[in-house]
């Protein structure tokens, strides 16, 4: 019988000015810094329970990620130990308006849990046209309960609908309007939580995300909706006016 192929995971974000040095280039500590979160995520995915970074090898930087580009963090599991994951991950830049890609960072990691690994759990999988964003709830999201305020939740949401609006049209686009945005569970500090975003409907000129955001605890990895969304985005042209979508409008 062969054996379950190993776990990996795609997850996107954008690089904004604030993240970026006097060339206007991410900074290498905030590409390290979403290539070690990509690693927490999948490795707490194999590990259940607290996990650290205990070492980062093979590092390389290849191309600078220019602000405004999206980047996706690829990783891949390729060696479990009984408190260990060994994941071999990248980075790369994307321009959302011509799809060129650059290869920027790659590296292995190596989680550890104090605890010896648990049976993983089964993880739905990516739909091909869509995008992931992933974060941690930090106390500084989370209100005096330890519940995810609302508005991180919705500027996630936000982030993930425009790289999915954004790379569908490969046009500028800004988001218009929600048609529907539905708070079903809270998100708790110390959860990891997934926002999957793919086009549902596609205007003359506005595009329709549908965005769910799902929280889970690393410990033990159960999953729950939190957040469904209708976001509508809108292309633009360079003096703020709606643009046709360069696609033929439809229904997806």
């Amino acid at each position: 019988m062969s054996e379950a192929p190993l776990p990996t995971l795609s997850l996107v974000d954008m690089v904004l000015p604030d993240q970026c040095n006097h060339h206007g280039t991410l900074f290498g500590g905030a590409a390290l810094a979403m290539l070690d979160k990509l690693a927490f995520i999948l490795g707490s995915r194999v590990l259940r329970g607290p996990l650290v970074t205990a070492a980062v090898r093979e590092l390389q930087f290849h191309q600078p990620a220019p602000a405004g580009w999206l980047t996706e963090c690829i990783g891949r599991v390729s060696r479990v130990g009984h408190r260990s994951v060994t994941l071999e991950t990248q980075l790369h830049a994307e321009d959302l308006l011509s799809g060129q890609r650059i290869a920027c960072l790659t590296g292995q990691f190596v989680m550890v849990s104090p605890t010896p690994a648990r049976a993983e759990a089964d993880w739905p999988p990516l739909q091909p046209d869509s995008v992931c964003v992933a974060e941690i709830v930090f106390p500084g999201h989370a209100n005096h309960r330890g519940i995810l305020h609302g508005g991180p939740a919705m500027a996630w949401l936000a982030k993930a609908g425009f790289a999915a609006a954004t790379r569908h049209a490969r046009q500028p686009v800004v988001m218009a309007g929600s048609k529907a945005l539905d708070f079903q569970a809270p998100a708790y500090v110390g959860e990891v939580v997934e926002i999957t975003a793919r086009i549902v409907q596609v205007g003359r000129s506005s595009m329709t995300a549908a965005a769910r955001m799902e929280a889970y605890s690393p410990a033990s990895g159960q999953r729950r909706c939190c957040t469904e969304a209708q976001l509508v985005f809108v292309a633009i042209d360079d003096n703020g006016r709606p643009v046709p979508v360069r696609t033929t409008p439809s229904a997806l």
